[in-house]
């Protein structure tokens, strides 16, 4: 599952469980609660997990699965200084091209507050399905969820 979208700037590849401690480092500076380590090799054995690398560092990964015709991204994220280029929308495109012939559905939860990440789903075709009360813990206590999802 490689993609080369530019062999100069990045390319994107199957996760292995030397990249956990990059996107470990990532997670924790992009994510009011983040996952912890074990949870990223818990991660790599049960579901799909991709890493995008920039001149050979992680800078960015994701982490989805398909279950009985439904595909959900379960985290995704870019390291903030190469947020803005591009780089999420890349991994979100091949994600969706990888479920496309397993899925109908391409299901994800995001912050309310996440205006960017919200922008770029709704850019790549995901469309708001309900909120989700209280579902993320953050230092100011509870956030909101916005379930979206795509048609395949």
């Amino acid at each position: 599952m490689i993609k080369t979208v530019n062999p100069q700037t990045f390319n994107i590849r199957d996760m292995e469980l030397t990249d956990v401690s990059h996107i470990s480092v990532i997670e924790q500076q992009v994510t009011p609660h983040p996952w912890r380590e074990s949870q990223f090799v818990d991660s790599h054995a049960k579901h799909s997990c991709l890493v995008l690398e920039q001149d050979n560092s992680v800078v960015g990964y994701a982490i989805f699965h398909v279950i009985v015709g439904e595909a959900e991204i379960l985290n995704i994220a870019i390291a903030p200084g190469c947020q803005g280029r591009g780089y999420g929308r890349q991994l979100l495109d091949h994600m969706v091209d990888v479920v496309s012939n397993q899925a109908e559905r391409f299901f994800l939860e995001v912050r309310v507050s996440n205006n960017k990440a919200i922008q770029l789903y709704e850019n790549s075709g995901f469309v708001e399905v309900c909120l989700r009360r209280n579902y993320y813990q953050t230092a100011k206590g509870p956030e909101d969820a916005m379930l979206m999802a795509m048609e395949l």
